[in-house]
Formats: structure tokens, C-alpha cells, sequence
């Protein structure tokens, strides 16, 4: 789960994470959402100050949907016995550049004061950023998502950041509220990380060439030569961002 601008039935969270080039990072997202209207899931994003508008290099994975599907190829399940590229949209200039993305579009606003530029109907109630001191100076990845049931295909995107270590948008927020602790449905993926933040993940038996089926879709994404971690959490847990 994630920010979401109206209340948003979500399961299944997928995240995968890893550092890219010159101090940016990737991020791929997914989810099952269901809502009842449009509404905006929103990500935080730890970029640097005065990050402009074309910071976040968003990838289109619509021809790999199985992208998730793949990756948890990466741990396959004992055997046991018995039966059974962007197109630009077209804005004023007031207005934040927006992209489609596959099936959804999305924007980056680079600062708090720029949902101002977002439709209403994407923003979060007022005051809710408030309850939320630790993204003053964040960035936000903004996608827009219709109403009804469905399983979206993962949203990808690389970003500038400012941290040294690799960031998990994991803090969960619907509707403007904002609760101490929330119910955890998310399965994280990482590379690129070492030392003793190993010790909370599970290790790939095979490096991510071995499993994931179409890569030449992947965007450079995942490296095919380095293994990939797994992460857990699930149930009533901390409300909080996740960092390796």
C-alpha cells in the first residue's frame, strides 16, 4: 500500500528497488486496487532540493506484466508429493507535465507546493501533509488510476535521490488518514544491497538473468548478473517507510 488521494481497497503490494547510475535509483510498483473513484496514488520520493520537473525518468512495463510473476521465480516452492517508452500528454503550461505510462498517467511534482497543479480530485485533503513532517523537501511520483477492480500493471520509474541507502515507499495513507499502525500486505525485491541489511532479506538462490524471462522489456531495471533479495511484511505493523 501507498498514499492514495480517496479511499482505495489495496492487497498484493509488490516493490522491487536498486540503486541505478550517477545517484539515482529505480523503483517498480505494484498492486490490487480497488476504489469506488478516480483517485491518485502518490509516492514520495527522497529527491534532492530544487529537483526540476523532468527529474523522473518514468518506464512503461506494460509489455511485461509478469514482471512480479518472474520475480518470485527467484525462490521456487518445494516440490512435495501428492495430487494436484512515453508518449507526452498535452497540458497548459500551468499545469504539471504528464505521461502515459501503459495503461495509467503520471507526473512527478517536484515539491508540496505543487499539488496546487494537480486536479483536485488528486490531491490529498488539506492538512493531511501536516500529519507527514518527514516529506518536507520530497518529491512525489503521481499516478492517476480509474475506479472499479483490478490488478495494475507495475509502474516503473527511476528517480534522482538524496539518501545513500535504498528507499521504500511503504507509509500507508488513504483518504487523508494517517494511523501509528497499518495492515501490511507487501513483498519487497531488492539489489544492490549489502553489510548487514542482508541479514533482514532473503537471498536468490540464482542471479535475476536465471529467472526473469523477458529483460530485454525490463528497461535495465535488473541487473541480470546479481542476485536478487526478498522481504516480507505482512500484518499489523509500523507505519512507515522501509530503507536497505
Amino acid at each position: 500500500m501507498c498514499i492514495f488521494s480517496r479511499n482505495a481497497g489495496v492487497s498484493n503490494t509488490n516493490i522491487l528497488a536498486r540503486p541505478g547510475k550517477a545517484g539515482r535509483q529505480f523503483l517498480v510498483y505494484s498492486m490490487t486496487v480497488k476504489a469506488d473513484d478516480e483517485l491518485a496514488m502518490i509516492l514520495p520520493l527522497p529527491v534532492p532540493k530544487d529537483s526540476k520537473e523532468d527529474a523522473v525518468q518514468f518506464l512503461n512495463l506494460e509489455k511485461y506484466p509478469t514482471f512480479f510473476d518472474d520475480l518470485r521465480k527467484g525462490w521456487p516452492e518445494p516440490v512435495t508429493l501428492g495430487r494436484g517508452g512515453p508518449k507526452e500528454a498535452t497540458l497548459s503550461d500551468k499545469k504539471l507535465k504528464v505521461v502515459e505510462v501503459g495503461s495509467f498517467v503520471a507526473s512527478f511534482v517536484p515539491t508540496l507546493k505543487d499539488f496546487a497543479r494537480l486536479d483536485e480530485k488528486f490531491r490529498l485533503p488539506d492538512g493531511t501533509w501536516d500529519k507527514l513532517p518527514q516529506y518536507k523537501g520530497y518529491g512525489f511520483a503521481v499516478f492517476q488510476l480509474k475506479k472499479g477492480e483490478k490488478t495494475v500493471h507495475p509502474m516503473a520509474f527511476d528517480f534522482p535521490t538524496a539518501l545513500k541507502s535504498i528507499f521504500f515507499p511503504t507509509v500507508h495513507v488513504h483518504d487523508g488518514k494517517v494511523t501509528e499502525k497499518a495492515r501490511f500486505d507487501h513483498t519487497l525485491y531488492a539489489q544492490g544491497i549489502g553489510g548487514e541489511a542482508v541479514l533482514a532479506w532473503e537471498e536468490s538462490p540464482q542471479p535475476a538473468g536465471l529467472f526473469m524471462t523477458k529483460l530485454n522489456e525490463a528497461h535495465g531495471i535488473v541487473d541480470d548478473k546479481d542476485h536478487v533479495y526478498r522481504r516480507k511484511l505482512v500484518g499489523n505493523l509500523k507505519n512507515e517507510d522501509t530503507f536497505a
